[in-house]
């Protein structure tokens, strides 16, 4: 929950805070924090609950400021020209998230870090499919520039909302990218580690979920933002425990 806390203060930094200036200046204020959270002296209730897990999670203090570079790219980047420039992005704000979660949840085998580094990337790319048409009306395009014009389309098409066949197959395009991290992820996660990662199993079963929601709508993403039901989201938590338990009584 502090992970989680300290995540949404700096995300909410970047994107709640219209001025630039001033969110510069607030993700700069959080690098002082996490280096007085790591050195016992926090000062935001966010650090104190922080540096209380220190005592108990192996976190490293360069994957919190790995987070808030990632953050700080969406005040001085708006575009990726290349999918490598957007990969670094993704890294920072969500793989880097999965290897601190990782080790919250526990893990006896060190492949476990790749399968959440993996996850991290699909997640992300999971959410920028998702999310579209929000990141245009801020102004933001997270697709990158050349695979938008290798589907025939233009910054302006997306900026200005429109939904189109070239949009909904560059869409599809972005989606089997982030399926083929799925996939990587499950091949990466040893067999002794799934019950204590059981959390990250059950975030993909309703990531993925998302994502085949929003294929089978036909990447209509400009039209209406594609998201479960709480009620669903339960379904998909249950059913996946419950799955893991089975696995966990055969091995």
């Amino acid at each position: 929950m502090a992970l989680y806390a300290f995540c949404r203060e700096v995300d909410d930094a970047v994107d709640e805070i219209s001025d630039p200036q001033v969110a510069a200046s607030t993700l700069e204020w959080w690098r002082n924090e996490i280096i007085n959270t790591f050195q016992n002296r926090p000062e935001h209730p966010v650090g104190l609950a922080l540096a209380e897990s220190l005592n108990d999670f192996d976190l490293h203090q360069e994957y919190f400021m790995e987070i808030i570079d990632g953050m700080a790219m969406d005040l001085h980047q708006q575009r990726y020209a290349e999918y490598k420039h957007l990969a670094l992005y993704c890294h920072r704000v969500a793989s880097v998230v999965g290897l601190l979660s990782a080790e919250i949840f526990g893990y006896q085998n060190r492949k476990t870090l790749k399968f959440a580094e993996n996850l991290g990337m699909a997640f992300q790319l999971t959410n920028i499919i998702r999310d579209v048409r929000e990141d245009a009306e801020r102004g933001r395009i997270y697709l990158p520039l050349d695979e938008i014009a290798q589907f025939s389309l233009t910054e302006q098409d997306i900026l200005s909302l429109k939904q189109t066949d070239e949009l909904a197959n560059l869409l599809k395009f972005q989606a089997d990218r982030a399926r083929q991290f799925y996939r990587q992820a499950m091949q990466l996660l040893p067999a002794e580690d799934r019950q204590s990662q059981q959390t990250a199993l059950i975030m993909a079963r309703i990531y993925e979920t998302t994502l085949d929601e929003i294929e089978k709508d036909g990447f209509q993403v400009m039209q209406h933002r594609v998201s479960l039901t709480p009620l669903r989201k339960l379904w998909l938590a249950w059913t996946t425990a419950r799955a893991e338990k089975r696995l966990s009584k055969q091995r």
